[in-house]
């Protein structure tokens, strides 16, 4: 039987006090405001009341509630400092410029939205706002039935989280690219070096890892630093850039190493190292574990469900992989990383040998981003293994206007090497459509 709203709401006010983690962090030297704090070193925000539009004033605690799970969710994103409850909840019922608010309470962000309830539904609307500007970033629109509310607000909350987290990355990726170079610190090197890894081409790759090597001279402590290097090196190994495989593989043990020990509970830090132990160094079942221990940590976190489905597409668990990627897609609609989902998908229809389903999802990930070579590779093979030659020859032809120096022997070691008859079958595909030895 479905709860009433008295119901509801009786049981809400039970759980109306959630523990909610805020970061303490050291205000950067010269960045007071005029009427509030400094603004932090990390990307900082508030989550306002929601309105409650429903015409009852009763169902505030439903708003209440929304946001309150929104600001536990945001409070466990390591590199986001967060405002607590008590502090942003002292806007409610109250028409304040969001300018005003982010001055005082020395926060880059806002996030605001309503509620409304008609009937058995429920429209809830949340969009991000750049308090130093005014801009609006990001807005959506979530609609749901109110049988098993507290379903709904879960349904929301890693809704808004998912989209918000890369949202509020790019949005300091563009700030950061606006300061002069030789003021940045450590946070504002690793900033700069995002959209290289986001962008995927060897040059940009290359430049991001000097950046990060840069970071980790200024704060050797800084564990994400130390994980987005080794992805760095996931992507050399990956796209077959790495000339010399030995010395890149233990680099890439290095770097995911000491971030794990830098970043046990650091859900970034465990996810890009746990996928770089597994992909490169070939440990795919402590990589997972990695992977899996994040998402304990922030289960709202694209990305973690991202490599974890990845790796288990290496080793074979092709519906377990796309699950999990597909529950990555959902969490982060607009990720920049939506083309190597794509692909890892692709790789999960290969292995299952379902090659009409591999090459749809290969293109899908082309058209997202045509700098990333593997999904160029997977059509390719793919279609000279359902026996499409003439297509596998042109999706080459693809691959090498790309990567000219691309060849069988630099992307036989860049394969994953978990399963041989996966690599054997890669292989042979790619030999099929052409590609020269």
């Amino acid at each position: 039987m479905a709860l009433t709203f008295e119901d509801i709401g009786e049981q809400r006010l039970k759980n109306v006090v959630k523990p909610v983690r805020v970061f303490r962090v050291r205000a950067r030297a010269g960045a007071t405001t005029a009427s509030g704090p400094a603004l932090p070193d990390k990307p900082s925000i508030a989550v306002l009341p929601f309105q409650n539009m429903s015409g009852d004033p009763e169902q505030d605690y439903f708003a209440d509630g929304m946001v309150e799970d929104i600001i536990t969710a945001l409070s466990r994103v390591r590199w986001l400092f967060v405002i607590a409850r008590n502090s942003s909840f002292a806007y409610k019922g109250r028409a304040v410029d969001v300018k005003q608010i982010g001055r005082e309470l020395g926060v880059r962000y806002v996030l605001e939205g309503s509620v409304r309830k008609a009937a058995n539904r429920v429209r809830i609307t949340a969009q991000l706002i750049d308090a130093t500007t005014g801009a609006h970033l990001w807005a959506d629109r979530f609609d749901g039935a109110l049988d098993d509310v507290f379903d709904l607000q879960d349904r929301v909350t890693a809704s808004v989280v998912g989209a918000l987290a890369p949202n509020l990355e790019r949005a300091e990726i563009e700030r950061a690219r606006r300061k002069p170079t030789e003021n940045l610190d450590a946070y504002d090197l690793y900033l700069r070096a995002l959209p290289g890894i986001a962008g995927g081409s060897r040059e940009a790759v290359e430049g991001a890892l000097a950046l990060l090597y840069r970071a980790i001279e200024l704060d050797p402590g800084f564990a994400s630093a130390w994980a987005m290097a080794a992805r760095c090196h996931t992507l050399r190994w990956t796209n077959g850039w790495s000339v010399d495989r030995a010395k890149d593989a233990a680099e890439t043990a290095r770097l995911a190493r000491r971030a794990v020990t830098l970043g046990r509970d650091d859900a970034v830090a465990l996810t890009y190292s746990g996928f770089a132990l597994g992909r490169v160094l070939g440990e795919y079942d402590d990589g997972i574990a990695l992977l899996d221990r994040a998402l304990e940590l922030d289960p709202h976190l694209a990305a973690g469900w991202h490599f974890g489905g990845a790796l288990r597409a290496f080793k074979g668990e092709s519906d377990e992989a796309i699950a999990r990627l597909d529950r990555a897609m959902r969490l982060s609609p607009r990720d920049p990383r939506l083309d190597v989902m794509m692909a890892a998908i692709g790789y999960a229809h290969f292995a299952a040998g379902r090659y009409d389903e591999a090459v749809k999802w290969s293109e899908r990930s082309i058209r997202e981003n045509g700098t990333f070579l593997p999904p160029y590779r997977q059509a390719a093979l793919s279609h000279a293994l359902a026996g499409r030659i003439d297509e596998a020859r042109r999706a080459i032809a693809r691959v090498l206007a790309v990567d000219p120096d691309c060849r069988l022997n630099n992307v036989r070691g860049s394969l994953p090497q978990l399963r041989a008859d996966l690599v054997a079958k890669q292989l042979e595909g790619l030999r099929l459509a052409g590609l020269p030895e």
